[in-house]
């Protein structure tokens, strides 16, 4: 697959189909993700479910569309340079297919069993593979070729976020049961029985809440997974920010100010190629197209990016780094509405045919006793919380994760107990999710190229 002929027949065949998967995948990541944000509100009859559904895909669009894309792009950056945009010019259709493959077949294998997994997660673990994939390839030093900093950033905001989502939902169902006199808020739903209004008003809060916080963080992943087929499939469309004109005179300076911060330094594996970008970027009057720019870019992106991480760095240094990273990344880091719109639809849908194994599992699998509406909506306010503010700072967190620890959190605070058998699925099936995803992307990875 390395070989195909940029715009040939072999090639835009396969992109399409990376094109389809990147679609389904974010299908079944309604599954999971979106289910969340529903599952109260189902589970309570508080709304009816596809009027619930519905109403989360709309609050899912409107957290897409607002959320920017900061998220996105963390994401993309954990792939080296030579991945995101071959330097032979070849479509990138063995990392599509790595990627897209290896999260798809895991978010499905979760889902069937009824385990709320995170799509958040098998997406970096397969990010990752690809990474260590690539280095085996070109017989790379793992430890400075893979942008371990890049992926440690990623990994703590992934890991530290559901113990927050456990003890902040614990301790606000706590606050709830103390300062709230109402018994409707702590009796477990039963069947085919409206709730109380004023909670039923709760819930379809929370749940407009979590929808909305899903849309600005997890929308935005499946924003840069798409952004990277689209690419692949038209470059001389997409490859540059339509809304950011390309001067290659701004850039050919910027390229001649990166260049001593990116030479001093030898750790860095991808420095001869970052170095070789600088040079093609600072030929203003030489032909190249968007594709050519967009993988420069990236390469000197890369190399600022290790600098900045670079103990031996001075304070200076790293400002202009920074500063310099910040004024190329426009250029070639942006997303168009349609796009946003896409990521949004998929999402919903998914969420609107596979919510109940999941809503099953969240309502009545996690604790001994059943959810009840002030366990939800502890649980959900946090979520909301912890997600609309790690999408504004960039950082990429699990909504399942978070929601299903805000559950278990309120659990142990009722006292009602914990499911320990459903416990220890959903804890083996994330401490598998990592490892079974960076060794399935990788190898698929390596023997695709």
């Amino acid at each position: 697959m390395l070989h195909f002929a940029p715009s040939s027949t072999g090639s835009l065949i396969m992109l399409a189909i990376c094109f389809l998967l990147v679609c389904l995948f974010e299908f079944a990541n309604g599954f999971h993700d979106t289910a969340n944000a529903v599952a109260t509100v189902i589970y309570t009859n508080s709304l009816k479910p596809r009027v619930a559904v519905i109403w989360s895909g709309l609050m899912n669009l409107l957290g897409v569309l607002l959320g920017g894309i900061a998220v996105a792009y963390a994401l993309v950056e954990l792939l080296p340079p030579d991945v995101l945009t071959p330097p032979n010019g070849n479509p990138a259709v063995p990392m599509l297919v790595a990627l897209f493959g290896t999260a798809l077949a895991w978010n499905l294998c979760t889902w069937w069993f009824g385990i709320p997994n995170s799509s958040s997660h098998c997406t970096i673990g397969a990010l990752i593979g690809i990474a260590i994939g690539d280095s085996f390839l070109h017989a790379r030093d793992l430890g400075h070729s893979v942008d371990w900093g890049q992926i440690w950033k990623v990994l703590r905001a992934l890991a530290i976020s559901p113990l927050l989502g456990f003890f902040l939902a614990g301790m606000l169902y706590l606050l709830i049961r103390f300062a709230v006199r109402m018994p409707a808020l702590f009796t477990p739903p039963k069947p085919d029985e409206s709730p109380n209004p004023i909670v039923r008003a709760l819930l379809i809060l929370t749940c407009t809440s979590v929808s909305f916080s899903h849309g600005s963080n997890d929308g935005q992943k499946s924003i840069g997974l798409i952004m990277l087929t689209i690419i692949g499939l038209m470059p001389a469309t997409y490859a540059m920010n339509p809304d950011h004109p390309t001067d290659r005179a701004a850039l050919a300076q910027m390229a001649q100010e990166a260049r001593p911060l990116i030479a001093q330094y030898d750790r860095y594996s991808f420095k001869p190629d970052a170095l070789a970008s600088i040079d093609r970027l600072e030929m203003v009057t030489t032909p190249a197209t968007p594709a050519q720019i967009r993988g420069d870019v990236y390469e000197i992106l890369s190399g600022l990016r290790d600098v900045s991480a670079n103990p031996a760095s001075s304070s200076q240094e790293k400002q202009t780094s920074t500063r310099l990273a910040r004024a190329l990344r426009p250029t070639v880091e942006y997303a168009p509405y349609w796009v946003r719109v896409l990521s949004a639809l998929c999402l919903g849908v998914g969420t609107m045919v596979g919510y109940r194994r999941i809503v099953k599992t969240l309502g009545e699998g996690i604790g001994k006793q059943h959810l009840t509406p002030a366990q939800g909506a502890a649980s959900e306010l946090v979520g909301a919380g912890l997600i609309a503010s790690a999408g504004y700072t960039g950082l990429p967190v699990s909504t399942t994760h978070i929601i299903t620890s805000g559950v278990a959190g309120t659990m142990v605070a009722a006292g009602s107990g914990i499911n320990m058998r459903m416990l220890a699925k959903i804890a083996l099936a994330w401490l598998l999710t990592l490892p079974v995803t960076i060794t399935v992307s990788a190898c698929a990875f390596y023997l695709l190229n």
